[in-house]
């Protein structure tokens, strides 16, 4: 609307010299406060954005690249570029091929030549191999294009040296770094970490007590029925009676809480039998897995282990329960055979070496 008013009050002529000029600075001033305006929103709104600001540059980049063709009489679309550049260094190809060259899906590259055929700038052709296959090439029109790109790839280049110079940052080769990074992790696993971090801080680890005798008897009664149906005696001795079987005889009991709800636990059983102890009886509420308290037990039974000069401990389990066992790995487990058991599912034994 201010635009308009300006317009107005120069003058009513919309081809004088008056108007042009007040119809540019208008413009420019509303692009101006448009980009700082995005710019405010984004510091506002901080890094979570970052797709969004992405995005909002690519379109920007985009409607750029557009005009770009037109004013160079190619007339490309944006993203034909990809399979177009293929092409004309590469000359005939197979849409599979293309697709794995660029990094796109077979459907999208089908797509994307389907509509440059449709444009007259690709044909296909049998594959003398193969009949049953086709492979594109460029037009002649396609050819001709190729040939007239060439001083438009001179100048764009030229222009992006230039905006880099002026720029603080390399865009074009941070781009790289992010892409090589993401590839190695992906934005949403490192995410997730994060939330598992940040969930991790609000579980408290702290010794047992008689108040959570009821809750180290549910959490363990829980996965062992589920995977196994039944209760071991050795099983009901220690988890009916923990002061007797784990705590009087030298052992430890260690439960993650959450809010004030035990919601893990894991005991350090001493084995007489073996002069070692075990880590035994870990467990973790269903309502609470993915917050790392699993490790987190782990750690401080090896830390308590550690307190204990002991050279290494041990545990027994199953191979049917596989987050258990790479949990296990990840603290530093090795697998180990040949010591006496109380279980009828243990099929697999571990042992760490404390240094």
């Amino acid at each position: 609307m201010a635009c308009v008013i300006e317009i107005t009050q120069v003058t009513n002529d919309p081809t004088s010299i008056a108007s042009q000029y007040s119809i540019k600075t208008c413009l420019t001033s509303y692009l101006t406060s448009y980009i700082y305006g995005n710019m405010k929103f984004f510091d506002d709104i901080g890094k979570v954005a970052l797709g969004t600001r992405v995005r909002f540059l690519g379109e920007k980049i985009g409607k750029d690249a557009a005009e770009i063709y037109r004013a160079y009489g190619t007339n490309l679309h944006p993203k034909w570029f990809p399979v177009f550049y293929v092409l004309s260094k590469n000359g005939e190809d197979s849409g599979t091929s293309i697709a794995e060259k660029i990094g796109h899906s077979h459907a999208s590259v089908s797509k994307i030549l389907a509509e440059m055929s449709k444009a007259d700038l690709v044909v296909e052709k049998a594959d003398p191999d193969d009949r049953r296959r086709t492979k594109v090439a460029l037009s002649k029109k396609g050819m001709e294009v190729a040939q007239k790109i060439e001083h438009q790839y001179t100048d764009v280049n030229a222009a992006i040296d230039e905006l880099s110079s002026e720029a603080t940052h390399n865009l074009w080769e941070a781009l790289g770094e992010w892409e090589y990074l993401l590839t190695r992790k992906s934005l949403r696993d490192r995410v997730l970490a994060k939330k598992k971090e940040r969930e991790s801080r609000a579980v408290k680890i702290e010794l047992y007590q008689p108040k959570y005798g009821e809750a180290f008897r549910k959490l363990n009664e829980e996965w062992i029925t589920t995977y196994f149906k039944k209760m071991e005696k050795a099983d009901r001795e220690a988890l009916e009676n923990p002061k007797k079987y784990i705590l009087d005889r030298g052992g430890f009991i260690f439960v993650a809480t959450l809010s004030k709800k035990p919601v893990g636990v894991c005991a350090l059983i001493k084995r007489d039998d073996l002069n070692t102890y075990e880590l035994a009886k870990m467990a973790v509420s269903p309502e609470a897995r993915g917050r790392n308290i699993g490790f987190m037990l782990g750690k401080v039974v090896i830390e308590k282990a550690a307190s204990l000069k002991l050279s290494h401990i041990y545990l027994e389990s199953n191979t049917v329960l596989e987050p258990a066992i790479n949990l296990y790995q990840k603290l530093g487990f090795k697998k180990t055979a040949g010591i006496p058991t109380p279980y009828e599912r243990c099929n697999i034994q571990m042992e760490l070496e404390i240094k």
